[in-house]
């Protein structure tokens, strides 16, 4: 899907992080080199850029440190401020690996032409629709796009058939969503290539008339449990991470899946990147590759973290989701998904950003 902005509208829109992600890449340049010079002798090492959960990755980098021997040197920050970091760096990134919560930021990458092609053993390991269409990026893990609502202020007869539906003027105050959270962009992408611009900024309209705002979507489900609101649009480990925190008897909201391929089932792909530049790229597609491997994809479905399905098949994920062979997703590559510019911008319109 070709977006409707240039990469200078683009980059505008993300100027705070990319002066931000900027400072944070020379600092962290320094400190490598700084750092390489005086451990020559020391064991390879891979330099990580993260956009998933932190507790999650030291896990992972952990666990992979004392399989490989290698040490792993991580720079964490949002997904978008992350992409747009890359994109200023360029061939100057000292990044070896891309870890995200969303494949739009990788496409995003991908189209650039910052991305290394992934070993074809990695790429194998998990189902080709949930990775790059060009072989650049592998998914990883996956979440569900999902509906939390009270059933003390909204019975699961009176949920809606569509995603699209929550537009509608009889839904004025019964919902709370997190437009500036990053997991939205990829929603919002997903209505534009299925429904078309129009009807995705028409729908965005709508939601900003009906809806509570919230700064990100552990608001959104903390809001739907204390009452605060009936419905709440968020991913489904939220929930699952708030019922952990809270125990059974905390945990007064739901989640309702939406069915037979509606764009309210969107499943969001978290993925990882080998960047063309990387300095240690044997280690680099090691590492991706120790990702969907089945020691760490059980790993991380054991977590009680992450909550997300591990996209290797045969590794089950946490008992408190759903079974991922019962939810039923619209039909929607990663490519027709795009990078996520068009939804930034579209959010922009509806005065939602």
């Amino acid at each position: 899907m070709k977006s409707i902005y240039t990469e200078r509208h683009w980059i505008a829109r993300n100027v705070a992080h990319l002066m931000r992600a900027t400072r944070l890449g020379a600092l962290a340049a320094g400190t490598l080199l700084a750092m390489s010079a005086c451990t020559a002798y020391a064991a390879p090492t891979l330099t990580l850029y993260s956009a998933q959960h932190e507790q999650l990755v030291k896990r992972l980098t952990t666990d992979f440190q004392k399989e490989s021997g290698a040490a792993v040197r991580v720079h964490s920050g949002e997904g978008p401020e992350i992409a747009a970091q890359l994109i200023a760096e360029g061939t100057h990134s000292p990044a070896d690996v891309y870890f995200t919560e969303n494949s739009p930021e990788l496409m995003l990458l991908e189209n650039k032409g910052l991305l290394a092609k992934i070993d074809a053993a990695t790429l194998r390991a998990v189902p080709t629709r949930y990775s790059s269409p060009q072989g650049q990026w592998v998914g990883v893990v996956a979440r569900e796009n999902v509906l939390a609502y009270n059933p003390t202020l909204i019975k699961s007869a009176q949920l809606p058939a569509s995603l699209m539906d929550l537009a509608k003027p009889d839904w004025k105050g019964k919902l709370a969503i997190a437009p500036a959270d990053g997991d939205f962009l990829p929603l919002v992408s997903a209505v534009a290539a299925l429904k078309g611009h129009d009807a995705a900024l028409n729908w965005l309209k709508g939601l900003k008339a009906n809806a509570q705002i919230f700064d990100d979507d552990e608001g959104v489900v903390a809001a739907v449990n204390r009452g605060a609101v009936a419905t709440g649009i968020i991913n489904n480990y939220y929930w699952a991470r708030l019922h952990v925190e809270l125990g059974a008897q905390g945990t007064h909201c739901r989640i309702y899946h939406f069915g037979k391929g509606d764009i309210g089932a969107l499943i969001n792909v978290s993925g990882a990147a080998v960047l063309k530049t990387a300095s240690n790229p044997a280690l680099a597609q090691k590492f991706v590759a120790y990702l969907v491997s089945q020691r760490a994809q059980e790993l991380m479905a054991k977590s009680k973290i992450d909550f997300e399905y591990p996209l290797r098949p045969g590794v089950a994920p946490d008992p408190l989701l759903k079974p991922f062979s019962e939810l039923h997703p619209p039909e929607l590559d990663m490519q027709k998904l795009g990078d996520d510019s068009q939804a930034s911008a579209l959010l922009r319109q509806a005065g939602l950003l």
